[in-house]
């Protein structure tokens, strides 16, 4: 570790990984709901655990993001953050504005729209947080050495901020409203979170593999191009069945299709790369969650994806269970197993010591990935049963959920396995190490 300003890097990514586990707790009680209707009905229904499960991932993947950017970012300008008290004071306003959002829920305070269902107020400290990271990192970047990375960061740090701002818009149009809110929803994920995701791989990978800057810049160039081309305007296959003009169809399908290219040239990038360079890193842990990374968001973001991009298809299916399986493996390869990589490569740099607990770290991987394509064909399973039996031969909502009941219990017996991963995961990263460096011992 080049700077002390990277140590910023370290609160972020214990805030992020205790979000984690409370993401991961409330699925998991979320989905017992479904076994057992009546399971804490009365102190935290269905939808409250459903919004404390949504949203607690998207801030702590977005913690995520802060932090890494604070650890990269020193290293590629060559030079310190700009304001380490900024950094510290936008920590505490992001981590108040999660926990009130949480406590908001539980006591029934929220707005109600998926996905944004914090209050006015917590949008506000949110956005105040946001600004003064954004503030922080491209003075940085301004003031020391640009690179591809540092500017691929930006523009989706600098787009993700722009793009929530239509989390203020509320049109009384329900068609009007769904129009807009696809632009924090979708265009987050498969439009400028995509750029924080390539950027933050082509580090990884530099460091891990490295391969010379100059040939990872010229793949980031295209996948770049890609996710910019297709994700904004593939946005449209949400715009079926809102209203909208029938060109959606359209523009959606053939955009939508193409969204699958950035993450199919992910995965060939990452493989080629580790492979082109034929070195052992010590940190095998770290190799293994990037490598990882782009295959499920491939499998997930890309090709589970495309099956709902047919109007014809997505006419049947939108909506369903198999929306879900599609959500889960795709947020789970793309974004979550990119933060984990990151925080496995850095954290042994931030608490200065060796790569530490690697078999215990490689165990929690195959087991969160197994655990998660569990829940992920359960769910694909569940879908299609149920698309068949209540939007072909028009059964009852209530009397399809019995009929895949079976579906949701090997959801949630995956989702056990899927907490012993990741507490695995937390405490190969945090946990307690013998093997410290000199510098430390020093220290």
């Amino acid at each position: 570790m080049k700077y002390h300003t990277q140590q910023l890097a370290y609160p972020y990514f214990v805030a992020a990984l205790a979000l984690f586990l409370v993401q991961i707790v409330a699925g998991v009680l979320a989905g017992t709901v479904y076994v057992f209707p009546n399971f804490l009905a009365e102190s935290a229904p269905f939808h409250i655990l459903r919004m404390i499960h949504t949203n607690a991932l998207l801030v702590w993947l977005l913690l995520g993001y802060f932090g890494a950017s604070y650890f990269l970012i020193p290293e590629e300008s060559e030079r310190e953050i700009h304001s380490p008290k900024l950094a510290w004071l936008q920590l505490g306003l992001f981590v108040f504005a999660a926990l009130a959002a949480v406590a908001g829920y539980l006591g029934g305070i929220h707005e109600g729209r998926e996905f944004l269902e914090q209050p006015f107020w917590i949008k506000i400290l949110m956005v105040i947080a946001f600004l003064i990271f954004i503030y922080n990192v491209t003075m940085t970047v301004l003031k020391g050495r640009k690179t591809v990375i540092s500017i691929v960061l930006l523009m989706g740090l600098w787009g993700a901020a722009i793009f929530f701002m239509f989390a203020f818009y509320n049109p009384d149009n329900l068609a009007v409203d769904k129009l807009y809110w696809w632009w924090v929803v979708h265009v987050w994920v498969e439009g400028v979170w995509e750029l924080i995701m390539s950027a933050m791989l082509a580090f990884l990978l530099i460091k891990l593999t490295g391969v010379d800057r100059e040939v990872i810049e010229k793949w980031l160039y295209v996948i770049v191009g890609c996710s910019l081309f297709s994700g904004l305007l593939g946005t449209g296959h949400h715009y079926y069945w809102i209203g909208a003009p029938e060109y959606w169809h359209w523009i959606g399908v053939v955009f939508s299709f193409l969204e699958i290219v950035p993450f199919f040239a992910m995965m060939l990038w990452a493989f080629y790369l580790v492979k082109k360079s034929g070195r052992d890193h010590p940190n095998k842990a770290a190799i293994l969650w990037s490598l990882g990374c782009p295959v499920m968001a491939f499998i997930g973001a890309g090709l589970l994806g495309m099956m709902h991009s047919f109007p014809s298809i997505n006419f049947y299916t939108h909506g369903t269970q198999l929306t879900a399986a599609h959500g889960h493996l795709a947020f789970y390869g793309a974004y979550v197993m990119l933060n984990l990589a990151f925080f496995t490569y850095a954290l042994p740099a931030l608490r200065q010591v060796q790569p530490f607990n690697q078999l215990l770290n490689m165990w929690s991987f195959w087991l969160m990935n197994a655990a998660m394509l569990g829940i992920t064909f359960a769910l694909v399973f569940a879908g299609v049963l149920q698309t068949h039996l209540q939007r072909v031969m028009a059964l009852g909502f209530m009397n399809v959920q019995s009929q895949i009941e079976l579906f949701y219990w090997l959801r949630l017996g995956a989702g056990a396995f899927f907490i012993v991963g990741a507490l695995m995961f937390i405490y190969a990263a945090l946990g307690p190490v013998a093997d410290r460096t000199a510098a430390a011992a020093r220290a």
